[in-house]
């Protein structure tokens, strides 16, 4: 039987912003999940210089697995071969390709919510039965332990989200590993999407492999390197894992770009480009956590990383996903509904992209704040 998956309800918003843009609207764009910048200075020289010398054709870069394996060496202290690692087009092959090596169609796998969109439906569409635990205020929004050890019976396996996403909540390495505990000890496998890493607010984000070596870990060039539209991302197995990942990859997904590949090696080095990003992202979120209160948009998960802001909206409405067009058609800024993140909840909030720049920030504080003024207010949600 075809499984049933749910739309991406961002992509819908999206659709309508393009087409006001296309109308002559002027269009903010925070509904996505993607950084403004492009990909670094040198990483496109790079792409340049390969498009005039190499023909190019199915390619693994073995000077790119290098290069990542010394990037877990110096910012996690954990030591990983290059056969370990699988260069997927993007996180999001290397998310499915995860779930197909390690679990079987009816296998249940734990999750919080809310949580990315895709982390559900995938699972939905490899006939997998996610199993989505209830994280709020009291829990950061994130997994705890404690919730994985109290499931009965014990999942088969648990996507873990450091930053998450849409709150940008990070586990503590203490909480990491008291999961990593809980999971070796009811022979749950873990998955852990590491997206975000790099792009944080004071706080660390360390690494499911400081705890736990036999995890798996879906990464991607498209938040921190800014290189989203060149589809480039990598999964990390444990040794006894190479073989079934090799081969789902190959007949899966061959292999990604190999322009992509030239790029990301030469964007892993350049720390001060991407660093620049992220003090812009910082500004960003910095204008909105101090705007948004006095809009009546005060209750907001604590953003520790990433680039969101996820806040509560029921002070104004009860369905997310209406609010977001009106928003939109009203002021000309796009968000995302919360309902793609939380089936349950999720009709309450909404999630903010500060991933743009600070001039475009600004502005959709200007346009945001007088139509929520006008707007009547609900009740607040307890």
């Amino acid at each position: 039987m075809t499984a049933q998956i749910d739309p991406f309800h961002a992509i819908a918003i999206s659709g309508l912003a393009h087409r006001l843009k296309a109308a002559g609207r002027s269009v903010i764009h925070m509904e996505f999940g993607q950084p403004s910048t492009g990909a670094p200075a040198p990483a496109i020289a790079e792409a340049h210089r390969v498009l005039d010398a190499d023909p190019m054709g199915y390619w693994e870069s073995p000077a790119l697995k290098a290069r990542i394996v010394k990037h877990y060496a110096d910012w996690y202290g954990v030591e990983i071969s290059p056969a370990q690692i699988l260069l997927t087009c993007g996180a999001s092959p290397a998310l499915v390709l995860a779930l197909s090596m390690s679990f079987d169609p009816g296998d249940r796998i734990a999750l919080a919510r809310p949580g990315y969109v895709a982390y559900r439906n995938n699972l939905k569409a490899l006939h997998m039965e996610p199993v989505e635990l209830p994280c709020g205020e009291a829990e950061r929004f994130q997994l705890t332990a404690a919730a994985l050890a109290a499931l009965d019976p014990a999942p088969q396996g648990v996507i873990v989200a450091s930053p998450a996403n849409p709150t940008g909540t990070i586990i503590p390495q203490e909480e990491l590993a008291a999961i990593a505990e809980v999971c070796r000890a009811r022979g749950i496998t873990i998955i852990s999407d590491e997206i975000y890493h790099g792009i944080s607010y004071g706080l660390r984000t360390p690494s499911i492999l400081e705890v736990e070596p036999q995890a798996l870990v879906v990464n991607s060039f498209s938040k921190y390197f800014s290189m989203a539209g060149w589809r480039l991302g990598w999964l990390v197995v444990p040794p006894s894992g190479i073989d079934a990942a090799r081969a789902r990859m190959g007949n899966l997904f061959l292999t990604p770009p190999s322009l992509a590949q030239h790029a990301g090696l030469v964007a892993m080095d350049c720390r001060e480009e991407l660093e620049a990003n992220i003090a812009t992202y910082a500004r960003n979120r910095a204008l909105l956590l101090d705007a948004l209160p006095g809009m009546g948009l005060g209750r907001i998960a604590p953003p520790d990383a990433a680039f969101y802001i996820y806040a509560d909206v029921s002070e104004f409405t009860d369905d997310s996903m209406e609010f977001c067009k009106q928003l939109l058609e009203a002021t000309g800024v796009a968000t995302a509904p919360g309902i793609d993140f939380d089936p349950v909840d999720g009709h309450r909030f909404v999630r903010f992209s500060f991933a743009v720049s600070t001039p475009e920030i600004e502005e959709a504080i200007r346009r945001i704040g007088p139509w929520l003024k006008e707007r009547d207010r609900r009740p607040a949600a307890d």
